[in-house]
Order: C-alpha cells, then sequence, then structure tokens
C-alpha cells in the first residue's frame, strides 16, 4: 500500500512566508531588498471586478476600492504636482471638479504633506458609480485620455499601490531599501478593520504575468532603470531555474471564502 504523498516544498514553511533576495545599488550606498514571492505573483488590481474595497464590511456596489480614506501625499512636490494636475481636469472628466475648483484638493497636516481631501466619505478625485463617465479615479481616467501614463497625474501613493518601498538609514550611513507588497499594517491600526484586502485574496492573483513585469513601469520609478534591470534579470533566471514559493494568498490553506 502507498505511503502518503511527499510534501511540496512551499507546504513545508510557514504558511506566510516569503522569498526575499538583495543585492548593493551600483551608484551609490544603498542595498536593494525585493520581495521574490510578491514581485513573481499574479497579483493584478481588480478594481471594478470583484474589488471588495476597504471599508469595515465588503461594499463592491460603492466602487471605493483603497479610495475611501484619500491619499497621503509623500512630500511637497507630490501634493503640488496632484495640485497642478486637478486644474488640468474637466467637468466630464471628473465628478467633484466644482469642489476641487472651490476648496481645493489637499488637507493640510502640521507634521505632513497632508492627504487628498475627502467628498461624500471618499476621496475627491473618486468619480463615483452614476456619474457618465463611470466609477474611478479622475486623474487615472484624464491620464489615459491624454495618452499619458496614471503615474504622472496620481499621488505617489496611488499609483504605486500594491507596491510599497521603505528606506531604512542605517549607523554607517547607507541606505536599505524594501520593495514588497502593501499590506494591511501599512495602514497603520485601521487597516485591520478592513472587510477586505487585495494582497490577502486569491482572487486578486488570475493575472496572466507576474508583478515584475506588469507593473514594470511603477518598479522602474521606484527604483531607477539599472536597479529594475538587474532585478528583472534575477527574477527571469529564478523562474527558469524552478519552481517558484507560491504567493500565501494563493496557497490552498491560506485561501478565505
Amino acid at each position: 500500500m502507498p505511503g502518503p504523498r511527499p510534501k511540496r516544498r512551499w507546504q513545508l514553511v510557514p504558511a506566510d512566508a516569503h522569498e526575499w533576495v538583495s543585492f548593493e545599488d551600483p551608484d551609490e550606498q544603498r542595498t536593494w531588498r525585493f520581495d521574490v514571492t510578491f514581485l513573481s505573483s499574479n497579483w493584478q488590481c481588480i478594481y471594478g471586478r470583484g474589488c471588495q474595497g476597504t471599508l469595515t464590511t465588503k461594499a463592491p456596489e460603492r466602487a471605493e476600492g483603497c479610495c475611501s480614506y484619500g491619499a497621503h501625499f509623500t512630500d511637497d512636490a507630490d501634493r503640488h504636482r496632484v495640485q497642478a494636475a486637478a486644474k488640468t481636469l474637466t467637468a466630464d472628466q471628473w465628478q467633484f471638479a466644482r469642489e476641487g475648483r472651490r476648496g481645493g484638493v489637499a488637507r493640510r497636516a502640521a507634521s505632513s504633506p497632508g492627504t487628498t481631501r475627502l467628498v461624500q466619505g471618499a476621496c475627491i478625485f473618486l468619480n463615483r458609480p452614476g456619474f457618465p463617465g463611470g466609477p474611478g479615479c479622475a486623474l487615472h481616467r484624464a491620464a489615459l485620455e491624454r495618452g499619458q501614463a496614471p503615474m504622472e497625474l496620481k499621488p505617489d501613493v496611488c499609483w504605486q499601490l500594491p507596491l510599497r518601498r521603505e528606506d531604512t538609514v542605517n549607523a554607517d550611513g547607507s541606505v536599505t531599501s524594501t520593495v514588497g507588497q502593501w499590506e494591511r499594517a501599512h495602514w497603520g491600526e485601521g487597516g485591520a478593520e478592513f472587510a477586505w484586502w487585495c494582497t490577502e485574496a486569491p482572487e486578486a492573483f488570475r493575472a496572466r504575468r507576474p508583478v515584475w513585469r506588469s507593473l514594470r513601469a511603477e518598479l522602474t520609478a521606484m527604483t531607477g532603470p539599472a536597479v529594475y534591470q538587474r532585478l528583472a534579470a534575477y527574477l527571469e533566471a529564478r523562474e527558469k531555474a524552478g519552481p517558484m514559493l507560491p504567493h500565501p494568498a494563493t496557497r490552498p490553506q491560506a485561501k478565505r471564502g
């Protein structure tokens, strides 16, 4: 009688395990760390195609995606760029153009560059269901209509999501830059209250291409062309070398209802 089938490699590691790779920057005192498991996964944004939103209850009918709480600007330059972009939007592209013209699009904070304003419970740039042009980010829509990359108009955090880069200054003055997935914990205490989050949802991991290919433009903007090319070369070779560690959201024991 045959014995039990041997476990696959990924079944022998913790359920939340990720594979990482690191290498030195060729031009500066910086070490790059990349989440191989997420970058090699088939995650894709499913806004409007099953996204449940980030409220305390699943609310796909609201079509808010991750725009319910506004976008935090990374710095003053980010805020100024978005404010300038807002002035170019038309009423056909932007549902809340009138509110934006009257009260501005940013909320300032004493200790940070601030966030985008909230209107009717979500980001001022979010067109709601029923808007003639359809729901979604007005900045994103305007960029596509002009033949521009959405990252040229949208707040940094919006075009980067669900990628996240964190820079840590070491004792010797060098920097460690970590690029991985945006998780609940990165939202602060409120993240624990989300009823749904896309990097945990199996239904968001059905793209035809891995993240490192589908989000090439975003990764290049976050790391620089030389670093991206080195990362891409590694991941391409890694894929040919053997099976990749499946993302936790796609492992059978991690699937959620």
